[in-house]
């Protein structure tokens, strides 16, 4: 798909599954002018976003509180990485569903300070959720930090709810553990 187009989708081709919304098959237009589409992390102005996320997070908590992935985990293929666009087709905002045996673990989401408030990481976090599901993923945790505020909020709009620690992490006061739970979606796993 050509630079200026509203959405590329080098993760699922050009042939690849729509997302839900007012979409073509090149992913969910969230706003005019903006759509989300399943992507690669393993691009410039993608990895951009991620050094942006850290830029801003890292200063506010210690280090053995940051739980940031890297870009060759977001390349696992157990990783779903959404980018959001906007009709420039520049990336504005990003996140990622790390599917794990129970659970799909939501990692990395961010948007640019100048997009904010605009519908985009509901938008994200509305594409992640549709893709974990038509996989078979019924339960969504995620780990955000104390200091987040509109993060959690957002979370908490979007159906999230406060729980302990769950997989590898371990109870910590700079973290605000959080879950959703889908129905409908036959999901045993733990």
């Amino acid at each position: 798909m050509a630079r200026g187009s509203p959405c590329r989708n080098s993760a699922l081709g050009s042939s690849g599954s729509t997302l839900p919304g007012e979409a073509g098959r090149d992913g969910l237009r969230a706003s005019p002018g903006m759509c989300v589409a399943l992507e690669s992390v393993d691009q410039p102005e993608v990895i951009a976003l991620i050094d942006e996320l850290d830029a801003y997070q890292k200063p506010l908590y210690p280090a053995e509180s940051h739980h940031g992935i890297d870009i060759a985990a977001l390349l696992e293929p157990n990783v779903l990485f959404a980018v959001a666009r906007d009709e420039g087709g520049q990336a504005i905002g990003c996140g990622a569903v790390v599917l794990e045996p129970g659970y799909g673990e939501l990692k990395r989401m961010y948007t640019r300070p100048s997009h904010r408030g605009r519908g985009v990481a509901r938008a994200i976090l509305a594409a992640l959720e549709s893709e974990a599901r038509g996989r078979g993923c019924g339960r969504f945790v995620l780990e955000t930090g104390y200091l987040q505020s509109e993060a959690i909020a957002l979370y908490e709009r979007s159906g999230y709810r406060r729980r302990g620690p769950f997989g590898a992490y371990v109870e910590d006061h700079n973290s605000v553990f959080m879950q959703k739970v889908v129905s409908g979606v036959d999901d045993d796993r733990e």
